[in-house]
């Protein structure tokens, strides 16, 4: 995706003025506290429509819509956390206004809208990243070099699996596919999908299943999403809210071994090799920043600095793959 240039970029920022669209729990807990932690940062404005939810953060501006905020000169780039539905339009607005975007996942509610917020990046010259912080684990990082090293010989199969009780009430945003998309396709599955797309390139193909086994909702409990890639390399994915035991599981298998992350919000990488008595392992312990958000906007002020798309963890063509994967799966329900 070339971003362009336009005249008053061409010189090194040194500060980044944000605003935040969306003060839920994320926002809270781990982008707002990474942007304060960013020496590079300001915490310029919030969008909310519950002013109460600014009141904890004196000094910054405030707005009730994205629409209204952008046209305050004086702020650089919009963190969207907003729900899915909101996240194109939100993205759009931004973009044409001359702001950079950083957007949480999935980018968008359909393939369509996803394509267009990359269209509206390139034309509008501003960079667009999509908030799939997973890139940066080192552990995630070390395994995609084990792999391009050979160390478990040809990869063969990628899996993950995320299972959980339904999320808490402060997100019950989740549960309407107006506002969400989906279930746990979208919400847990697009994470895992990434990683495997950070590994081994956008998805040739995707199907699969979605189902409600136990809570019946209007979003589905249950995702299982088989891709393709490259090579042969199969990807199994599967996803739900309907386990009282966590699961976090993310493993490659290859001719000649292994790579074990489980779990994948762990610190350990695990490599097995071989069979039988002639089996040898080794651990690595590469834990991520106890805020994951941080390397992310760390990454994405710096790519901001040198006018750099390539320098992007997730840059959002490569995170629209997720967006045409998720679609091909729904799809494939017909």
């Amino acid at each position: 995706m070339d971003t362009g240039t336009r005249p008053e970029t061409s010189e090194k920022m040194s500060e980044i003025n944000w605003v935040v669209a969306g003060v839920g729990d994320i926002a809270r807990r781990r982008v707002i506290p990474a942007i304060l932690a960013e020496r590079r940062s300001t915490l310029y404005g919030l969008v909310t429509r519950d002013p109460a939810k600014a009141e904890e953060f004196a000094g910054v501006r405030t707005w009730s819509s994205v629409e209204e905020a952008v046209h305050d000169p004086a702020f650089d780039a919009l963190y969207i956390a907003l729900p899915v539905a909101l996240h194109a339009p939100a993205a759009i607005a931004a973009l044409r206004a001359g702001k950079h975007v950083l957007c949480e996942k999935p980018m968008a509610m359909n393939n369509t809208h996803a394509v267009r917020m990359v269209t509206q990046a390139r034309s509008s010259g501003r960079l667009l990243g999509v908030s799939y912080y997973r890139r940066l684990y080192p552990k995630l990082i070390r395994a995609k070099q084990l792999i391009a090293e050979g160390a478990i010989g040809q990869p063969l199969v990628v899996e993950a699996n995320c299972h959980s009780w339904l999320e808490n009430e402060e997100r019950a945003w989740l549960r309407n596919p107006a506002l969400a998309g989906g279930g746990p396709l979208y919400d847990t599955a697009s994470h895992r999908i990434d990683a495997m797309h950070f590994l081994f390139g956008k998805s040739e193909s995707a199907c699969g299943r979605l189902s409600n086994a136990l809570h019946k909702m209007a979003v589905e409990d249950s995702a299982t999403a088989v891709l393709q890639f490259a090579g042969g390399v199969h990807g199994m994915v599967d996803v739900r809210w309907n386990s009282r035991v966590r699961r976090d599981q993310f493993r490659v298998l290859g001719v000649e071994g292994e790579i074990n992350l489980d779990p994948l919000n762990g610190p350990e990488l695990r490599v097995h090799l071989g069979g039988g008595a002639g089996t040898r392992s080794q651990v690595e312990t590469l834990p991520a920043h106890e805020n994951v958000h941080f390397p992310l906007i760390q990454n994405f002020v710096g790519a901001v600095a040198a006018s750099s798309v390539a320098s992007l963890a997730c840059p959002a063509d490569q995170g629209q793959w997720v967006d045409w994967a998720i679609e091909q799966i729904v799809r494939s329900q017909a």
